[in-house]
């Protein structure tokens, strides 16, 4: 009787242990059939983003380099493309490739430091003018650049005429450019940033006499250094994909940047030419990707970082 008692549990947990074992596979089955369209939706977003990258890539390393003959996913794979884009005078690519770099680089970090003393001044300071200042940066952000375009050149025509290394067809006046919109939404997510930043250190630094100067320097700039980041990834990928104002002050060839530069080889030809320069074309826009991605992989850390920390006040 004590046996049979005994064997009674055994027999009756051995359904109950299949049944919890089913459950599992029964629920992932049943969230799959929930959620199946989103990861479809996934695929086919990730698909149409990959597809013009492949599709440049194929055409760079196409020998034919022309546009009727681009596929997907070329027969023969050459740097015929590479070396032509390279050895052609007429286009100087690594010069327009030179120009980019020095502009994006240059007006990045100009504006990174003009944006933090903007932004510092408005989280730490307390002035006349402070509130109405920061809506007035942020009611500008409203109207498109385009509106002062035409302002914009004629004023550096005339300063070409009394300082010509900061006129027209210059890469110091296209830098100055640009930094006239430095501020506005840089400063608004700098200024988020600093607020995170606890005010007893500054007030433990003025009891040691020192100054809003030597505070910002050398305290509060490190402090902030994600943040820093941050704007200067969005400022520099920002300056080097430009096109509108820099084809309208950028004129002759060897000043030109690659925006301008890779538009004027496909578009101020003919259709014959254009045809046949869209394999360099494709050379051209693949080797210009490489500084964004570089900087992307290399500080992307920091970019997440600065966006999410920055955005809480």
């Amino acid at each position: 009787m004590s046996s049979l008692n005994d064997s009674l549990p055994l027999a009756i947990s051995h359904p109950i242990r299949k049944a919890e074992a089913a459950r599992p596979a029964r629920s992932q089955q049943g969230s799959f059939r929930r959620v199946w369209w989103r990861h479809g939706l996934a695929i086919l977003a990730l698909l149409w983003a990959l597809f013009p990258v492949v599709f440049i890539i194929s055409a760079a390393l196409n020998p034919s380099g022309t546009l009727s003959t681009a596929e997907l996913l070329p027969k023969n794979v050459s740097m015929t493309n590479f070396d032509a884009l390279f050895s052609d005078t007429s286009r100087p690519y690594l010069t327009w490739y030179k120009n980019s770099m020095i502009i994006a680089g240059s007006g990045a970090l100009a504006s990174v430091f003009i944006g933090a003393c903007a932004a510092y001044a408005f989280s730490r300071m307390r002035f006349a003018g402070r509130r109405p200042g920061l809506f007035a940066l942020l009611l500008l952000q409203m109207f498109p650049a385009l509106l002062a375009f035409v302002a914009l050149y004629v004023t550096f025509v005339a300063v070409g005429d009394v300082l010509p290394a900061f006129g027209i067809n210059t890469s110091a006046g296209l830098i100055v450019a640009y930094l006239g919109g430095a501020m506005g939404a840089n400063v608004w997510l700098l200024k988020g940033y600093f607020d995170t930043v606890p005010r007893e250190l500054d007030e433990a630094a003025k009891v040691d006499g020192a100054s809003h100067a030597r505070i910002f320097f050398t305290m509060t700039l490190r402090l902030v250094m994600p943040i820093l980041v941050t704007v200067f990834m969005l400022s520099f990928v920002g300056l080097f994909g430009e096109f509108l104002l820099a084809s309208i002050f950028l004129r002759d060839v060897d000043s030109q940047t690659l925006g301008v530069g890779l538009w004027s080889m496909v578009s101020l030809a003919g259709n014959s030419d254009r045809n046949k320069y869209f394999g360099q074309f494709c050379a051209g826009a693949m080797l210009a990707s490489l500084p964004v991605v570089v900087l992307y992989l290399g500080f992307q850390k920091q970019l997440v970082g600065g966006l999410t920390q920055g955005s809480v006040k």
